[in-house]
């Protein structure tokens, strides 16, 4: 709901009022409906307010509690807060008033630097304790909120985003090498392993799922949660496990609409963003709201022909299903003509502060939140999470462990009863569950996913940071993974942090520049804690993938979309197409800048040279997902961020 920042004077010297005033003049591009702050010497507290929740609008943020000595600024939504009100003992005549920044600071009288575990919602904030002489913070579990750094000697400072923090006089706009050699280096769309780094090299982040404390000078971390399949749910019947999903997973929507304003949500023809808006357009209906829903579209003369039959481009026939079937939603599909991944780029640069590789979902994530915007949207729901919750379940790699297990009866009935439902012979299927389960035997055969994916970073370059100790213990150097178990890939997406912040920072500058906050209800901690607690085979059934989302969603969604096993909607696929009128510009941009030093000191230029010239003819739309055409545009966005840096 807010862009938050802090100075805190480590050397007892009063806080410049040149310094605190340039620290929140850094928000003011940002809409506002409020900014407060609040001194005490050595400690300046901001807060540049966006109003979201009901309970947000005139609220006090900062906010100090004299009687505590306590003072807090928050960029927070709270999502447990029935919860919070037990446990905290609020009198029921405050709970209807009460501001989300006052429970966190009421959480921290009560359980201290472990206030964090009772929190669930979208947070970050940062406490200050007169009487402890501390600064005390915290950044929810996956990091859906920014919160950076910066510490010297004498000084620590702290903001939502990182140009304020640039104000500041004893701040070099120094580049982080490390951080930049991880970013070339990863193939995936994973920024970098360090958490705590950025691209900047006097400037750190606190990471998902950490507090972080400043006393006695000293800057420590904490890591307060931690997600991973603990006590298996044991419930007697399907039936039992579909209403126990239906119940905590309509809670966390609900808990999401908390908002003023009205309530939209990102829609696909697929399961997850259709259970969000499925659930959202019921408990709206009670409010007698709608609930507003964005789809992109490929603009009119795309034509996706080259795409497998499997896949598809324009999802309209299975969102307009689910529309027509859930009611109560207000259907937009937005097709952006004249937009695209290229002509995007500067704008992403500004908003995100730092370089990024999800540029073929750039044009439509940002003109979702601009129409969103227009029609007065205070939350905007989504779905990202669900393929690791919600949605689970991977039916080969699941008839992989059965084989693993040598449950030959089961898996019989499994590759049975699938194979029929994906019109694919079980010997195709039991291949690719041998290969699953045994990739080691298997690690000759040949795989159309074996294609190796440039090497974007500079060898030179790669081997003054000792970059490629680093990717290969983190698995990055893989070129194929189909072999690879998704249960090991889940596992990873929930312990590693690194594959958590990129949403956050994308959500987090793209909420303060439009004022109005995404929400995943499938990446609720209540959500991910029982999806991880179900058993196996409630998410695998009778030859059927995500088999608890699609029982549990009879009534919620059509058929159409809920039963539909054999094709997938594609997002983007139409970007190179959108390209076209500028591919002469785009080729000229690559060939500028392999002439120029200063990228090759960071970039392959082989590899970017040997990419230019098996697409630069023509703007063929099967490119888009080429990976040669990945790491050009990589380069291209790299370079112009290295351009404006210096």
């Amino acid at each position: 709901m807010s862009a938050i920042a802090g100075i805190f004077h480590l050397d007892q010297e009063p806080v410049n009022a040149e310094h605190s005033h340039k620290l929140m003049q850094g928000f003011a591009k940002y809409p506002s409906d409020d900014v407060q702050t609040w001194q005490q010497g050595k400690v300046f507290l901001g807060c540049h307010a966006q109003w979201i929740t009901p309970e947000s609008v005139g609220e006090r943020n900062p906010y100090y509690d004299s009687e505590r000595r306590l003072a807090i600024t928050a960029d927070a939504i709270i999502d447990n807060r029935d919860e919070l009100f037990h446990l905290l003992q609020i009198d029921r005549d405050q709970k209807v008033t009460i501001k989300d920044s006052e429970l966190i600071l009421l959480a921290y009288v009560k359980w201290g630097l472990d206030a964090p575990k009772y929190l669930i919602g979208d947070f970050a904030f940062m406490i200050w304790d007169e009487r402890k002489q501390s600064l005390f913070g915290a950044r929810d579990f996956s990091g859906t909120r920014t919160l950076y750094f910066h510490k010297s000697t004498d000084r620590f400072a702290f903001s939502t985003i990182i140009e304020p923090l640039l104000t500041l006089p004893e701040i070099a706009k120094k580049l982080n090498e490390n951080w930049v050699a991880q970013f070339l280096a990863i193939p995936l769309t994973v920024d970098a392993i360090d958490c705590s780094a950025t691209v900047y090299e006097d400037i750190e982040q606190v990471p998902p799922s950490h507090s972080i404390s400043v006393i006695d000078g000293r800057v420590t971390f904490s890591k307060y949660c931690t997600l991973a399949a603990g006590e298996t749910l044991k419930l007697k019947s399907n039936e039992e496990y579909e209403e126990a999903f239906r119940d905590v997973f309509q809670k966390a929507v609900t808990s999401r609409l908390r908002t003023h304003r009205q309530v939209g949500a990102h829609l696909s023809g697929g399961l997850d963003s259709g259970s969000v808006a499925s659930f959202a357009a019921k408990a709206l209906r009670n409010e007698n709201k709608l609930l507003h829903t964005y789809s992109y579209i490929p603009v009119d003369d795309f034509k996706d022909d080259w795409t497998p039959r499997s896949r598809f481009a324009d999802e309209r026939p299975y969102i307009r299903s689910t529309v027509e079937h859930v009611g109560n939603i207000k259907d937009n599909y937005l097709d952006f003509k004249g937009l695209s991944p290229l002509s995007e780029i500067d704008n992403w640069l500004e908003t995100m502060e730092m370089p990024y590789k999800f540029f073929e979902n750039s044009f439509w994530l940002k003109g979702i939140y601009e129409k969103a915007q227009e029609q007065g949207i205070g939350v905007l729901l989504n779905g990202q999470r669900g393929n690791w919750t919600i949605s689970w379940g991977p039916a080969i790699d699941y008839q992989a462990i059965l084989m693993k297990k040598l449950k030959w009866i089961q898996l019989y009935k499994e590759v049975k009863h699938f194979s029929a439902n994906m019109g694919v012979g079980r010997k195709r299927i039991l291949s690719l569950v041998g290969k699953k389960a045994f990739p080691h035997f298997m690690r000759n055969a040949p795989s159309k996913d074996n294609e190796v994916f440039p090497k974007l970073i500079n060898p030179q370059f790669a081997k003054k940071t000792n970059i490629d100790e680093l990717i290969e213990k983190h698995g990055f150097n893989r070129t194929d993974y189909s072999s690879q178990s998704a249960y090991d890939i889940r596992k990873n997406q929930f312990e590693q942090l690194y594959y958590w912040g990129l949403n956050g920072t994308i959500g987090t500058k793209l909420s303060l520049r439009y004022s109005l906050w995404e929400r995943d209800p499938t990446n609720d901690l209540r959500v991910a804690r029982f999806c991880l607690s179900v058993p196996d085979e409630q998410f695998v059934q009778n030859g059927v993938d995500r088999s608890l989302i699609r029982r549990a969603t009879v009534n919620h969604l059509p058929d159409k979309v809920r039963l539909n096993q054999q094709s997938r909607g594609v997002q983007g696929a139409d970007g190179v197409h959108r390209m076209a009128p500028s591919w002469p510009a785009f080729i000229h941009e690559i060939e500028q800048n392999i002439k120029d030093p200063r990228m090759s000191e960071y970039m392959n230029m082989e590899e970017i040279k040997s990419a230019l010239s098996k697409i630069k003819d023509a703007a063929k739309p099967e490119y888009v997902y080429e990976f040669g055409f990945r790491i050009l545009m990589r380069s291209i966005i790299f370079s112009r961020f290295i351009k404006n840096f210096n």
